[in-house]
This record gives structure tokens, sequence and C-alpha cells, in this order.
């Protein structure tokens, strides 16, 4: 009967025995995690010696590695690895430890992790991998190591935007020429149509854009739009820009699929000294848009700048004059 007695109570106390084997693990894992973060070599090693999992993950689904390289730990990514550590485990969006020593810049790490195995062309969820993450950030140690690795530089993410556009988008001009230099295309566009002259033309960035033109990008390059390099600028009003885009031989009166032409751009803005400019280049007054308007009557609608009126009348009187010359020869 004792006996009988004593089994049951075993039973009924297992469940407990059980759960509080589970927390006592959950709690060397967080703790894992935890020194890991702050790089405490010595707890590391004494709760893995304790029994922690090496591999355990939190909510998020980062693991003891992912924070040590995620901080710069060093000494304890070492640990970690040397200890079984997953080099590949991943996140639920998808990211690796190579992906957060790509993100945080840390280049010697980055080398170590693509030494033991990491996966160079691992993406997240949103499709970036280690290369297009430290292009972003502008870490060019960490670009050379990737491209020293064999980094896909063609690779782009879910909008098509490859690591050249990501330093594009950031105006990083030594990620930009190293990607150049070993081979990535100054003109592939991404899933809209738009190139890295486009973009950094409409972002303002001088060097890119001479340093793009030097590469031999498309200056005339249209995105689905049918919006070119040229038209970008001058919608920002950017005459240094607008300048060097059309002494690299830009079409001045290219035309997007609504009719809008860098004249128009430049006239709907209010930029006055562009539109003289535009002007100067042989810019057309007479060209129309989807609307029927011409840049004349754009600008006479806006009623904003009567120097711009002024200078398109004039430009418009002059064009006419000179065909009627033409005719008359």
């Amino acid at each position: 009967m004792n006996r009988n007695l004593l089994i049951i109570v075993l039973l009924l106390c297992l469940p407990t025995l059980i759960l509080g084997n589970e927390d006592n693990q959950e709690k060397l894992n967080l703790q894992l995690r935890e020194a890991a973060t702050v790089d405490d070599v010595e707890t590391v090693k004494s709760l893995l010696t304790t029994g922690a999992n090496v591999n355990a993950a939190n909510q998020f689904g980062k693991t003891a590695l992912m924070l040590a390289v995620e901080n710069g730990n060093f000494s304890v990514a070492d640990l970690l690895l040397a200890q079984g550590a997953d080099i590949n485990a991943r996140t639920v969006a998808g990211c690796t430890a190579l992906t957060f020593a790509a993100e945080f810049g840390h280049s010697t790490l980055v080398a170590k992790l693509l030494e033991l195995g990491a996966h160079l062309h691992d993406r997240t969820r949103a499709g970036w991998d280690a290369l297009m993450i430290s292009a972003r950030q502008g870490y060019h140690p960490v670009v050379e190591q990737l491209l020293r690795f064999g980094a896909d530089f063609h690779a782009a993410d879910k909008a098509g935007d490859t690591a050249l556009m990501g330093a594009t988008e950031r105006n990083h001009l030594i990620v930009i020429n190293l990607l150049l230099e070993h081979g990535a295309s100054a003109d592939q566009a991404n899933k809209q149509g738009v190139t890295p002259l486009m973009r950094a033309a409409e972002k303002g960035f001088t060097e890119v854009v001479r340093l793009l033109l030097a590469k031999g990008a498309n200056v005339n390059a249209k995105d689905k739009q049918g919006t070119t390099a040229l038209i970008r600028a001058a919608e920002q009003g950017n005459g240094i820009i607008v300048s060097w885009l059309l002494t690299h031989g830009a079409d001045i009166n290219a035309q997007d699929s609504n009719g809008i032409t860098a004249l128009m751009e430049a006239a709907t803005g209010g930029h006055t000294d562009l539109v003289e400019l535009l002007l100067e280049r042989g810019a057309k007054v007479d060209l129309i848009n989807k609307d029927g308007l011409t840049a004349l009557q754009i600008a006479q609608a806006n009623h904003h700048n009567k120097d711009i009126v002024r200078l398109l009348e004039k430009a418009q009187q002059g064009q006419m004059e000179t065909m009627e010359s033409m005719l008359n020869k």
C-alpha cells in the first residue's frame, strides 16, 4: 500500500519536475544570450559547461552567436563557434550571423564566418544578402571582404534593387566605386526601370552622377514611366547635375509617358536659372505634354514666377522667328 502511494505521489509530481527542468534550461539559455551580448567570455564558458544550449534562440530567432556578432564580441563569437554554434541559423526575419556582421560593419567577423562556412548568398525576408546590406550601410571594408569571397553584385532584392542601387541611394561613393570596379553594371535597373544614375540625379548626388557617367552609365535610359535622369534632375532643380548630364549627351527634349520634358519640370518647379540653362542648351518650347500643354502654358498656369514666363515667351518667339527664317530661305 505504501509502495503504491509512493508511485502515485511521484506520478503527480512528475509534470512539476519536468516543468522545473524546462524552466531551468530556459534560464540558462537566456543567461547565455545575455552573456554573449555583453562579451562576458567566462560566463559564457561556465553556462555552456552547465548545460546551456549553444543554439537556443529568443522569440525573434536570435541565437547567442548572432548577438555576439551583432555587438562585435569577437572572443565570445569564437568560443560559441568552437562549441558548435550553428553558423547558418536564421531569425524569424531570415537574418543570419553573417548578415548581422555585415549590417554592423564587422569586416573581421565577416571574413571569419565565411572561412568557417557561412552561406554567402543567404537572403533575409526582405530579399537582402550580406553584400546588399553592407553596401547600403556604406561599410566598404565589409563590401571588399564579401566581394573577395565571391558575392554576387548582380543579385537584387524584391524591389529589384542591387547592392549598387543601395549604395547609390545613400551616397556611398567609395562603395559604389568598389562595386563598379568589380564589374557591377552601372545600368542594372530595378523593377520600376530605375537605374543608379536616375536615382543619383534625383537625389542630387553630384559626385555619384559624375562617377557613374565616367563608368559609362547610359545617360538616356528610361524607367517604366519613360522618365530619364535629366527629367528627374530638372524636377529637383539641380542645375549642376542637369549640366553634367547634357555634357554627356542627355537628350534635352526627351519626354516621359505623360509627355513631360526637363523644361516642363523646371518650369513647374519655378527653377528660373534652370529654365534659362535648358533654353540656352536648346530645349524646345513648343513640345506638349499629354494634356496638350507647353512649358509656357504650364508656367502661366502656376502664376508664381513671371521671370520664367518671360523667358519662355522670349524663347518661343525666337524659335518661331528662326523657323520662319529657315522656311523663307
